[in-house]
């Protein structure tokens, strides 16, 4: 087996969770054709517990601990340098140092960088091939969170959109292949990026669909004859934070007016104090973190995945799909997934379409839907044949 240094902004740990889904089934896929040596941080004290699985998989392994509120300061220092906050927040010595003394031992000629800001770490070695997964065009992102804020913030989001866009733009020159989450990531960034087209491909997300599925019965975490809509995701994100706030006061009034004891449960880890107040409303609860988010989805009669910003392909419609949940989605949730509206999920667009969808689905049995969207979650989303490409790219001459 050749040697490969993996580059990771989070721990990849554990793999049901966010963004640590995709880079946890990568980081597998290559400890079956490489010794992988992997570096990544780790920014949540509970993650240390995850330290041995991850280091099970790997022919070496360094973890930097990383304090977001201490790292958000440090990165200020970059508007002045007229730099990418995203680097200086992930920009730690010790790291390099230990992918510096990496390289050297084991001489390696292979690299994989997960997501842009980790690209620092390998800047001076051009000598080994070097692919970069985006997973999703970071800039437009914060474009976008700058056209939904204010001064000062927007001011500063406009910033970070300007600068992470052109180190992305000089990434993808200098590596031999970039990667996105999905054909629109990719597409996307080739209008960003026109100068490096013929080095942007893409690869979907899959779904462990043993582990996401309606099979065996999971015991309902709601009380005795609730019907419940439910919304999954990491929830100090702002676009999840954003899509939530805007569904409880916009749509979820109209349609606790329509179903008398309706219940909408916003489910995940971190719930910020915007989202906790949401808990006082009539009919919303906040859980925070749970054991396991399967319970929730695979017994709502709803899933909805209403964001207003979005990038990539979100985790919570695929997951919803894979158990057969019927699911309503925004036409940002949907970019990137290859589902038919009206036979595989709903698409809505705006409050009233909203109230439409989800009174539709609760009128009436929507197993047929169900059905047919976990076939396609089964047909096109598995992890091993989606992964195939990266080995292609990391060994292309």
């Amino acid at each position: 087996m050749q040697d490969l240094l993996l580059l990771i902004h989070r721990i990849p740990y554990p793999p049901n969770k966010g963004d640590k889904i995709r880079s946890w089934h990568l980081l597998k896929h290559l400890a079956g054709q490489y010794r992988v040596h992997l570096a990544t941080f780790v920014d949540d004290p509970d993650d240390w517990q995850h330290v041995p699985h991850v280091e099970a998989q790997c022919a070496s392994s360094h973890f930097a601990a990383l304090h977001p509120l201490r790292a958000r300061v440090r990165s200020l220092g970059a508007l002045a340098a007229n730099r990418s906050l995203s680097l200086d927040y992930y920009r730690n010595a010790g790291l390099q140092r230990w992918v510096d003394d990496t390289m050297a031992a084991h001489k390696i000629e292979r690299v994989l960088v997960f997501s842009s800001a980790m690209a620092q770490y390998a800047e001076k070695y051009p000598q080994a091939r070097r692919v970069v997964d985006f997973c999703d065009v970071d800039s437009d992102k914060w474009r976008q969170y700058a056209d939904q804020k204010s001064w000062p913030m927007s001011w500063l989001y406009r910033h970070e959109a300007r600068q992470l866009l052109a180190y992305e733009r000089q990434v993808a020159r200098d590596y031999d292949a970039s990667l996105f989450v999905s054909q629109p990531e990719a597409d996307l960034f080739r209008k960003l990026a026109p100068e490096s087209d013929a080095k942007i491909g893409f690869f979907n997300n899959g779904v462990d669909t043993d582990y996401f599925s309606p099979e065996p019965a999971h015991v309902s975490p709601y009380q005795a004859g609730e019907r419940a809509l439910v919304f999954t995701g990491a929830m100090d994100y702002w676009p999840n934070v954003d899509a939530v706030q805007w569904f409880a006061t916009d749509v979820f009034p109209q349609l606790r007016a329509a179903f008398p004891g309706l219940r909408f449960y916003i489910v995940g880890a971190r719930p910020s104090p915007a989202v906790e107040a949401l808990g006082k409303l009539d009919g919303v609860a906040v859980t925070g973190t749970v054991p396991d988010v399967r319970p929730y989805i695979a017994h709502a009669k709803v899933a909805v995945a209403p964001l207003r910003i979005a990038r990539g392909i979100q985790n919570k419609v695929l997951e919803a799909m894979a158990m057969a949940t019927p699911v309503v989605v925004s036409p940002q949730a949907l970019e990137g997934i290859d589902a038919e509206p009206g036979t595989e999920l709903v698409l809505a667009d705006g409050a009233a379409a909203f109230v439409e969808a989800v009174s539709n689905l609760l009128s009436r049995q929507a197993d047929a839907m169900g059905r047919a969207a976990r076939a396609k979650v089964e047909r096109q989303y598995s992890w091993p044949s989606n992964l195939a490409c990266i080995g292609e790219r990391l060994e292309c001459s």
